[in-house]
């Protein structure tokens, strides 16, 4: 799954960059933590002002982006997401993976003891995602791999298959600007469960293509891809972002 993981990002990430949109990768390199050990950070650009509802579109700029970092400490990772434009906006995502179905209820009692949680589950073969994300190429009901025997899955499939994992998120955003602040949470949650519903849908419809990679394969796929996203991305943008970080730190 940690080689799955990276391919289905590198990959997803390319795909859904297009006209000057999607995500630009601003570094991404070995870390050290004291306390998790050896990782990887990587800092990325996501561009998505077309994606925003109307009501959103209203507020920002027009070149809108939100700064993504993450420690990848696997099996436990951080991600953060902020934004110069929305100095009260961010998104605080804790991960963590166990080969269980799901079964852990305690997973994150030491991180949000006192935090009000709700729990959501994710069925990535029946839950259903936005029609214009559907492929049927890519629906776990549908799909059986070839080099794995994996698939199709059925109602019910948590209860009988093997292997089988689980990724725990814990997110919580925050976006405190009176009046927009519940409208705004509840979109960023809606969209961090489509999200991760659709990404680990086309981690398993692409198994066949990542499952034979070492981590040196799926890092150098991962560089390449990054590269060539980077290029789709950055040209339209570059000189624009400057421009208008610089207006927003003069403002502020």
């Amino acid at each position: 799954y940690k080689i799955g993981q990276l391919y289905m990002i590198s990959k997803h990430s390319h795909e859904q960059s297009d006209r000057g949109e999607g995500v630009e990768v601003v570094q991404n390199e070995p870390f050290e933590d004291p306390h998790h050990g050896n990782g990887q950070f990587t800092e990325k650009r996501v561009y998505l002002n077309s994606k925003l509802p109307s009501w959103a579109r209203a507020v920002v700029p027009k070149i809108f982006y939100v700064t993504e970092k993450a420690w990848n400490y696997y099996p436990y990772t951080i991600t953060e997401y902020t934004c110069s434009f929305l100095p009260k906006f961010s998104i605080h995502i804790e991960t963590k993976y166990e080969d269980n179905k799901g079964s852990n209820d305690s997973i994150f009692d030491s991180e949000a003891k006192d935090i009000e949680r709700e729990v959501c589950f994710i069925d990535i073969a029946c839950d259903e995602i936005p029609e214009r994300y559907y492929k049927e190429s890519e629906d776990p009901k549908h799909f059986k791999s070839e080099k794995t025997g994996r698939g199709q899955l059925r109602e019910g499939w948590r209860d009988s298959h093997q292997p089988i994992m689980c990724s725990y998120k814990l997110v919580t955003v925050k976006f405190e600007v009176w009046g927009l602040q519940t409208r705004v949470e509840q979109f960023v949650h809606k969209v961090v469960r489509d999200i991760l519903l659709i990404g680990h849908r086309q981690a398993f419809a692409w198994v066949d293509e990542w499952y034979d990679m070492t981590m040196d394969d799926v890092r150098e796929y991962e560089k390449n891809m990054h590269e060539q996203t980077n290029i789709k991305v950055c040209n339209q943008h570059s000189s624009s972002v400057d421009d208008i970080e610089s207006q927003a730190q003069t403002s502020t």
